[in-house]
């Protein structure tokens, strides 16, 4: 096994804001060895990243890849749909959720595995109404200033 001196995490910061997630799931991806190597070095975006599925397979659209710097003619497209590897039960229950109405599967965080492999955590979600932020906000700022006191 390789020791990788740099640990990779590129998150989707928006999806909890934006998103109620339900539940979450790891999933390879299939890439290229420039999609790999431009990964490595950090040059990856989930914004408005989302999943869907095509013919029974899951697939990531709207994740950003930068093209490899070193790459030649072999570079990659930035932002073509990868295919994401799960279980064959993992699939069919997201693909049950994904039907009822106000459901999707959006990337929450990019990340380099234990073996070298990327990894994309994916979530199931909810999309959020503007009065559900707001006490998603208030939430939040209630249970910083309870930690503040609490520390204090």
């Amino acid at each position: 096994m390789a020791d990788f001196k740099k640990e990779i995490t590129i998150k989707n910061r928006r999806a909890s804001f934006d998103y109620e997630i339900l539940d979450t799931y790891t999933a390879g991806i299939v890439l290229t060895g420039t999609e790999i190597k431009s990964i490595r070095m950090g040059k990856a975006s989930l914004v408005d990243c989302f999943c869907y599925f095509h013919r029974g397979e899951l697939y990531v659209r709207g994740m950003n890849i930068s093209e490899y710097h070193w790459g030649t003619y072999n570079n990659h497209q930035p932002k073509r749909d990868r295919k994401l590897l799960l279980n064959r039960k993992e699939l069919v229950k997201l693909q049950r959720s994904m039907q009822d109405n106000g459901m999707t599967i959006v990337g929450l965080r990019l990340f380099i595995g234990n073996k070298g492999y990327a990894k994309l955590l994916i979530g199931l979600a909810r999309g959020r109404k503007s009065f559900d932020k707001r006490e998603y906000l208030k939430e939040k700022d209630a249970k910083r200033e309870m930690d503040r006191v609490r520390k204090v």
